[in-house]
């Protein structure tokens, strides 16, 4: 795909992304901002609607914005939730979820039917569909490439390469397919290339269109982790070879949309697959009978193709004003995640603004699955460790730390007060659990902080370490501006039990690879679920998954054996107790402070038809519509 715009492109978010940064920085737009009603004819020339005629043949295309910048779009090479945004859409897995379904529920997407599996759970055996293909590119030197079993087992292999160190391969390892693991260890240890032809017997090409999955231990989950259609999506081996070392700017794949302009961390734009094959709205989805809401969707859509518009613009606007003012502005057909600055604005009372309403617009309000959270690195000299006065300074901190006022003033009351790792929605949330992780107490902090050594030796003001080193915490961060009014609450409750902290600004991708390193001291971030289980959450504290989901880097044997024991356990009350138990041991080394869940308000222009917030999958463009007579109409 080119990276060089397209004759026919419309003007490029990344232009209005610039003209969304300009507005904010006129005071006159900041009753705008506010919530009153945009002036008569106010709407950008390049954004109005167009004549009738013109609509009946313009492509349909979405645009929106994300608040943080994607990697690149290599399933195999990726973590970050916002390149996970767009890669679902162009690489398809086994299984995907209903649409519509709530709770989730899992059904089959290039598999041809659910999987036959073994009475132990070792076995899993997947029929494809055949007739699926991948869409067009030099690589196939100009012949359709229909999908095959042996993509999926390459695919999967990829992340078992050790020269691709795929940051995913703990949760591929962690399956105990026979002989995977064991092959990945003899090629590291050899220093020789992976051989992709090399039979392994847990990850089998049976036929061309059959795969079959052997475990060494019960996986009951198993198909979930393939059903993460975003990092578990088919690649072809012709396209990885073509692109030596440029895979993340390659992405080819069975999906409903195909890339075609990239700025890094600045634009991206997809067109519909035109070789996609048939897929209608009414059969791929199968909302609850007192669903109203899915009910009419289904209705609407009933005998529509998928994917139902042309093309996405995705932009990056990293501040939160500018994103806001380019969305009021007509820039934007939907608003993902309302920033928390504007909230009240836009949601008084917990109800869409009058104003907003008048436009036709419609928000979206949930409880995301996800969990905001400060991770310390356990393997870091001054905070991390496991003495009895390493864990008192850090469960000083998380006392010292005040999250509701974090909550209530900079996030507008959108979250509510974490108590355990784990994310609502998944198996292992328990809403009566109650934890320290809530709780503010700056007397108790300083007096752990005394009882332990950690006091002022010098008479400065700042307390030192026990062996009279000076105490300077570091934390990463990002030069946001929201970012900022939280880092000045950290750093003042630090401050007021004595502990200086100094922060270390960077963007977010280079703060990952910093974490992935164990190059950091304390950072502070939030995780999305991508599967109902709670295992992934559970993973947050294995050792086994230092270097990939163990950002703190935490080891206890304790620990690991629940979470082995976790892995292997059907879902009921013998799991639940483990997750419970993990919650607690948490609670009590505290590599991580869990500080909350988030409420997410979406908010979509009139003419975004058929949007609904996905719970643990990513892939939604292909169920939602553009009207652009609606647009019109709202303006």
């Amino acid at each position: 795909m080119s990276s060089k715009p397209r004759a026919t492109a419309t003007p490029s978010t990344f232009r209005r992304a610039l003209l969304g940064a300009a507005l904010a920085a006129v005071p006159a737009l900041s009753a705008w901002a506010a919530g009153a009603s945009a002036p008569q004819g106010s709407t950008p020339a390049s954004t109005a609607a167009p004549s009738a005629t013109l609509a009946a043949t313009s492509p349909k295309v979405l645009r929106y914005a994300f608040r943080v910048a994607e990697t690149g779009f290599d399933p195999a090479k990726i973590s970050d939730l916002y390149s996970r945004m767009i890669t679902p859409h162009m690489f398809e897995g086994l299984y995907t979820y209903d649409h519509l379904a709530r709770p989730a529920r899992m059904k089959p997407l290039t598999a041809a039917a659910m999987p036959v599996v073994s009475e132990d759970y070792k076995l899993w055996t997947v029929k494809l569909r055949p007739g699926i293909y991948f869409s067009d590119d030099p690589a196939f030197k100009g012949k359709r490439r229909e999908l095959t079993a042996e993509d999926y087992v390459y695919s999967i292999k990829r992340f078992a390469d050790p020269a691709v160190a795929s940051p995913a391969w703990s949760e591929i390892e962690e399956l105990e397919l026979i002989g995977l693991n064991e092959y990945r260890d003899q090629v590291r240890k050899s220093g020789k290339p992976f051989d992709y032809d090399k039979p392994i017997a847990g990850l089998r090409a049976l036929d061309r269109y059959t795969i079959q999955f052997h475990a060494r231990e019960t996986r009951p989950r198993l198909m979930e982790v393939f059903a993460q259609g975003d990092l578990y999506g088919a690649v072809a081996r012709e396209v990885m070879e073509a692109y030596p070392g440029d895979s993340m700017a390659h992405p080819v794949g069975t999906g409903p949309f195909v890339l075609k302009q990239w700025r890094r961390s600045s634009l991206m734009v997809l067109e519909r697959n035109p070789g996609y094959r048939e897929r209608f709205y009414d059969q791929e989805v199968d909302p609850a009978p007192d669903d109203a809401e899915g009910q009419a969707l289904k209705q609407r859509f009933k005998g529509r193709r998928i994917p139902m518009i042309d093309r996405v613009e995705v932009g990056i606007i990293q501040e939160n004003q500018p994103r806001w003012l380019s969305f009021l502005s007509g820039e934007y057909d939907l608003i993902e995640r309302t920033p928390e600055d504007f909230i009240s604005q836009a949601m008084p009372n917990g109800r869409i603004a009058p104003n907003l309403e008048k436009r036709g617009m419609h928000a979206y309000r949930t409880v995301a699955s996800d969990v905001m959270f400060t991770v310390f690195n356990m393997e870091d000299p001054v905070i991390g460790g496991y003495s009895v006065e390493k864990i008192a300074l850090r469960r000083a901190i998380s006392l010292a730390i005040d999250v509701e006022r974090e909550l209530r003033l900079v996030r507008r009351g959108q979250a509510m007060p974490a108590q355990s790792l784990y994310m609502p929605g998944t198996t292992g949330f328990d809403p009566k659990f109650k934890s320290e992780m809530s709780t503010y107490d700056p007397g108790r902090a300083k007096a752990l902080l005394d009882l332990y050594g950690y006091v002022d030796k010098d008479g400065d003001g700042w307390r030192e370490q026990p062996d009279g080193q000076p105490l300077v915490l570091e934390s990463l961060t990002t030069p946001d501006l929201f970012q900022r009014q939280i880092d000045e609450i950290v750093q003042k409750n630090l401050a007021a039990i004595g502990v200086r902290l100094v922060f270390k600004p960077a963007q977010w991708p280079e703060n990952l690879k910093a974490l992935r390193a164990g190059k950091y001291q304390i950072w502070s971030l939030a995780t999305s679920a991508s599967k109902p289980d709670s295992q992934d959450s559970l993973a947050r504290m294995y050792s086994g998954q230092i270097g990939a989901q163990n950002y703190a880097r935490f080891r206890l044997a304790a620990l690991d054996k629940l979470y082995e024991q976790a892995s292997h356990l059907p879902d009921g009350p013998e799991r639940q107790h483990l997750f419970d138990e993990s919650s607690r041991y948490a609670a009590a080394y505290m590599p991580y402070k869990y500080r909350g869940h988030r409420f997410i308000t979406d908010i979509a222009q009139p003419q975004l038809i058929g949007y609904r917030r996905t719970v643990f999958w990513q892939n939604w463009w292909e169920y939602v519509d553009i009207d652009p007579a609606l647009a019109k109409t709202a303006h």
